[in-house]
């Protein structure tokens, strides 16, 4: 089992940024494919980025590349997300997640075990 919690959320105007952070426990986070993902009221959970096991490979959604950046400390197993020039459309509770498979999925379905979620609220 690995439990997973999340911090950083907040308020931030638009073009502000955030760092998320997501502490695990139970297991080391080296043996898992790590992911963000969001929702958004009324809306589905969606892929932010994900991240291999030692972060030498990194995916991003359309929506945010260029924009955030996803790393992880195997050390210290934690999972972060750096988010930079943040927009409106960013608002949405922010999950991390975890999979034990060889390479990024971007499917929910494809993770194992899920953060309680942080709200992200970007004003304009």
């Amino acid at each position: 089992q690995v439990q997973l919690v999340e911090s950083g959320g907040g308020l931030v105007q638009a073009g502000g940024s955030l760092r998320l952070s997501c502490a695990a426990s139970g297991r080391t986070l080296s043996n898992y494919v790590m992911g963000w993902f969001r929702q958004a009221p009324g809306k589905e959970r969606e892929f932010v980025a994900g991240i291999n096991w030692n972060g030498g490979r990194t995916y991003y959604a359309d929506s945010v590349k260029y924009r955030f950046t996803i790393s992880r400390d195997n050390a210290q197993n934690t999972l972060y997300l750096e988010m930079d020039s943040l927009k409106p459309e960013d608002t949405a509770i922010y999950y991390c997640a975890a999979a034990s498979m060889m390479t990024v999925k971007t499917k929910p379905s494809a993770y194992d075990y899920w953060g309680q979620g942080t709200q992200v609220t970007v004003s304009s």
